[in-house]
């Protein structure tokens, strides 16, 4: 991804806060067969001055050998996005964009194998959206349990590095703005109405 310098965010809480509110992503490997995609709910927490990311992915899934393989990976957050008109701008010669955020985060998986470890990362998992469910789940028979981790392959990534993009029409005049995060606003648009708020988070900010 490129992030040009007025679109690039490096604020370490505001990227951990949107990885964490859009954790559903997506995990890129790649091996011998070309790259690979999977589509998953991630843990985000600190480790230190980094970030470390967990999740898991069925043992069926040919990422699985990726995982293994010690090679690096990357995740992928994305989901507030919209297109923009240049409707909104000052009369001109003017042409559409589309306003999004989105992080690329890299590392090398590290594949946990121990009944504890994928516990751990299960428990993160319905921790983080439903955590009521967690007593129902500890109540299942240790057979069943045992069963149904033995169809996952759980991970850690530290992260190494993280591109992060918040293309918000910064390089647009503040009526410009103003006009881009109203329509975003009104639009009923869900995905809309949340890169309207990072806009007004934004603005905001720089008040």
């Amino acid at each position: 991804m490129y992030p040009p310098p007025p679109n690039r965010q490096e604020d370490p809480d505001e990227i951990l806060a949107f990885m964490r509110e859009y954790a559903f992503a997506t995990l890129v490997t790649a091996g011998a067969g070309g790259m690979v995609a999977t589509h998953i709910p991630l843990s985000v927490r600190r480790d230190g001055d980094s970030l470390r990311i967990s999740g898991h992915i069925a043992r069926a899934n040919q990422q699985a050998a990726h995982l293994a393989a010690g090679t690096e990976a990357m995740a992928i957050f994305t989901e507030p996005h919209a297109y923009i008109s240049p409707e909104h701008y000052e009369p001109g010669r003017w042409v559409p964009t589309w306003n999004y955020i989105a992080v690329h985060a890299y590392g090398v998986p590290q594949v946990r194998e121990s009944r504890e470890a994928k516990l751990a990362n299960l428990a993160e998992t319905v921790a983080a959206n439903d955590p009521g469910f967690q007593a129902a789940l500890d109540a299942y028979p240790a057979e069943f349990i045992d069963a149904k981790l033995k169809g996952i392959v759980a991970f850690d990534m530290p992260v190494a590095r993280i591109d992060a993009r918040w293309k918000l029409s910064q390089d647009r005049k503040p009526v410009e703005r103003e006009r881009i995060e109203r329509a975003l606003r009104d639009s009923g648009d869900p995905a809309a109405n949340g890169l309207a708020r990072y806009m007004g988070q934004q603005a905001g900010a720089s008040a």
